[in-house]
């Protein structure tokens, strides 16, 4: 390719505030030619996975990374060649070796930032670090010293008290060894420098295995001669401390790495848990009504090529609930000290998937009729199980609904999703005895519980808005005479 330059792809923030994302999968090779707009590569980020088209026409020149490495947003990920002119200043710094520069001599101005996804991107700060400050010269810390002495009527400044020779200049850092953050934080918690283990994964990635050995290669000659081991000065003490068991049996334990979905997961249950004080209540109801309308729902030609099934009378019972009751559709804003009222329902469905619970939300919910519910419920849920759920699908829900029932549970004591003040949990439905009618019969029956935040729903209010929702269930011809 003549006059061609080689671009730089970067990992673009394809969230909110997201730093980092696993590449799952590349879709190319280097040679491949590739063409604007061409997914070249599938990553996962702590909210779902994502497809990564190329913003230009070129050959692949190189991938930075293999599958299953996490890269940091801003990062260069793959390199193509492209006709045209000089590649941007930025990005030819990324493909060419670091030089050896002065760090005090200030960068050239760098060309106009190219954006490398519609609608994505990171700030410039974010693939930019700021060079770190350097040590004044000692000789020059010595005549200041000498001068301030002079100054204040000391005499001449001490010779070399203890100011080191003037060391050499420092050398170029050393590239970072490639690590995955659960390597990194077992060497961390173990005491290990990535830079002094002998990486055997693919590109020199380090694996758990090597800091593993480097351990147990560092423990042999204390194990073979403790006595001659003389002892350990203060400033070596923490090295001499393990903070982890150097091994563990592969055969009774799998270890697996958090991240992803489920590391996202995790930090906000664990903020919301001791952020919001939860409040959960519970009624049990008889829902054979709900299930007969279920069927019939299920003949009609409105519903024809839609999913039907009781999780969508649940979801449209609760949307009745927050029309007589607003209040519980509404948020706690710290920083403002004020309660904010949602005048729309983004009805989250908790999804369990093989990367772990997501919960994407159905925008507008409240505005939608029976049918277009279904419909909505149907393509969600079909997302989810796909992995293709996108990021903006599970940003600014209100409420949520998570059906435990699909495994057999009776209910439970949920947990709000971050920025919401309520989530409705739903229990298994099965014939149990209850009186019907004066009589006891048979009867479909569930138990729902409703966790709320009780900063912003009282006890009145909460009970309100289940109360409401269990009695849609027991009569569903409420759907007509509350609406």
């Amino acid at each position: 390719m003549t006059n061609a330059s080689v671009r730089e792809f970067k990992m673009p923030d394809v969230g909110e505030g997201l730093t980092e994302a696993e590449i799952l999968k590349w879709y190319v090779q280097p040679g491949d030619t590739v063409t604007d707009g061409q997914v070249v590569c599938e990553v996962e980020t702590a909210k779902a996975a994502v497809e990564l088209p190329i913003p230009y026409d070129g050959v692949v020149r190189a991938l930075h990374f293999p599958e299953g490495t996490t890269v940091d947003v801003g990062t260069s990920i793959i390199a193509v060649e492209v006709a045209g002119g000089a590649a941007p200043a930025q990005e030819e710094a990324a493909v060419a070796p670091a030089p050896a520069a002065e760090p005090e001599q200030p960068a050239e101005q760098p060309a106009a930032r190219q954006p490398v996804l519609v609608g994505y991107g990171v700030a410039t700060s974010s693939t930019r670090r700021r060079p770190r400050k350097q040590a004044q010269d000692p000789a020059a810390q010595q005549a200041a010293s000498a001068v301030q002495s002079e100054l204040n009527g000391h005499g001449a400044a001490p010779a070399a008290p203890a100011v080191p020779a003037a060391p050499a200049a420092p050398a170029a850092p050393a590239q970072r060894p490639l690590a995955k953050p659960p390597v990194r934080k077992l060497a961390k918690d173990l005491g290990v420098d990535l830079a002094t283990v002998t990486p055997t994964g693919p590109d020199g990635v380090v694996t758990r295995e090597d800091v593993h050995a480097a351990v147990a290669a560092a423990q042999a000659p204390q194990q073979a001669a403790p006595e001659a081991q003389p002892a350990a000065p203060a400033a070596s003490a923490p090295a001499a401390q393990p903070a982890a068991p150097a091994s563990y049996d592969s055969a009774r334990e799998t270890r697996i790495p958090v991240k992803g979905v489920r590391k996202a997961t995790a930090a906000a249950m664990v903020g919301s848990a001791f952020t919001a004080p939860h409040v959960t209540e519970f009624v049990t109801v008889d829902v054979t009504r709900t299930m007969k309308l279920v069927e019939e729902l299920k003949q009609d030609k409105e519903f024809a090529g839609l999913r039907v099934n009781p999780l969508l009378l649940i979801a449209k019972a609760l949307l009745v609930a927050i029309r007589r009751n607003p209040d519980i559709n509404a948020s706690w804003d710290e920083a403002a000290q004020e309660i904010v009222v949602k005048h729309y329902v983004n009805l989250g469905i908790a999804a369990a998937t093989p990367r772990g619970l997501i919960v994407p939300n159905i925008k507008d919910a409240h505005a939608r009729t029976l049918p277009e519910l279904a419909a909505s419920l149907g393509e969600l849920v079909s997302t989810a199980r796909e992995g293709k759920t996108s990021p903006s699908a599970m940003q600014g829900g209100t409420v949520t609904i998570t059906n435990v029932g699909v495994f057999g549970v009776d209910t439970g004591t949920p947990l709000l999703n971050p920025g919401e003040s309520a989530i409705l949990a739903v229990g298994a439905i099965k014939p149990q005895p209850w009186v019907h009618k004066g009589k006891v019969k048979p009867r479909q029956v569930t138990t729902l519980a409703l966790s709320f935040d009780h900063r912003l729903v009282d006890g009145e209010l909460g009970s309100k808005v289940l109360a409401d929702v269990a009695a849609v269930l027991e009569q569903p011809k409420r759907l007509i005479t509350w609406a």
